[in-house]
C-alpha cells in the first residue's frame, strides 16, 4: 500500500485521470447512443448506414479502448492506494462490473465475432439490426449512468 499523505499529488492525479477517462468513455457511449445511431436510423438508407456506422465506430474504437483501459488502471490504482481492497464498498463492485462488461465487449467479443456478426446482420436486415444495436446501447448507457451516479455518491460518503 502507498501512503496517501506522502503521495497526495500522485493520488490526486490518478483520481483526475480516472474521472477524465470515465467522462470520455461514457460520454462517447452517450454520443453514439443518443446522436449517431438515431441519426443513421432516421437519415440514411439501409445501404449507406452500415458503411457510415463502421466508419464512425472505427474512429471511436481507439478512444473507447484507451479510455476504458485507463479507467480500469486508474481505478485499480486508487483502490490499491486507499487499501480499499480489504473493505470494498458494494458500489465499487458495480463500477468494476460495468467496466468488465465494456472490456469484454471491446477487447474480446467485438474482435472475435461481434463485428462480423453485426456486419452480416445489417446486410440482411438493417432496420432490425440497428434497432437491436440502439437498444443494447441504451441499456448499457442507462446502467453506466446509474453506476457513475452511485460511484460518485459512494466516494463522497452517501452510503456510509
Amino acid at each position: 500500500m502507498i501512503d496517501i499523505s506522502t503521495n497526495h499529488n500522485l493520488f490526486v492525479i490518478a483520481r483526475a485521470l480516472h474521472v477524465i477517462a470515465v467522462v470520455l468513455w461514457i460520454g462517447g457511449v452517450a454520443f453514439v447512443t443518443t446522436v449517431v445511431i438515431p441519426y443513421l436510423k432516421n437519415s440514411h438508407s439501409p445501404e449507406s448506414r452500415l458503411h457510415i456506422f463502421e466508419s464512425v465506430e472505427g474512429k471511436f474504437s481507439f478512444q473507447a479502448k484507451l479510455t476504458t483501459l485507463l479507467t480500469g488502471l486508474s481505478g485499480f490504482y486508487l483502490q490499491y492506494v486507499t487499501n480499499a481492497v480489504t473493505s470494498i464498498q458494494w458500489w465499487v463492485y458495480l463500477m468494476v462490473f460495468v467496466w468488465a462488461i465494456f472490456m469484454t465487449v471491446l477487447f474480446v467479443l467485438e474482435p472475435l465475432f461481434l463485428h462480423n456478426w453485426f456486419h452480416r446482420q445489417a446486410e440482411i436486415n438493417s432496420e432490425k439490426t440497428f434497432f437491436i444495436l440502439q437498444i443494447m446501447h441504451i441499456v448499457l448507457l442507462a446502467i453506466s449512468l446509474i453506476v457513475v451516479f452511485v460511484g460518485v455518491a459512494g466516494v463522497h460518503g452517501l452510503f456510509y
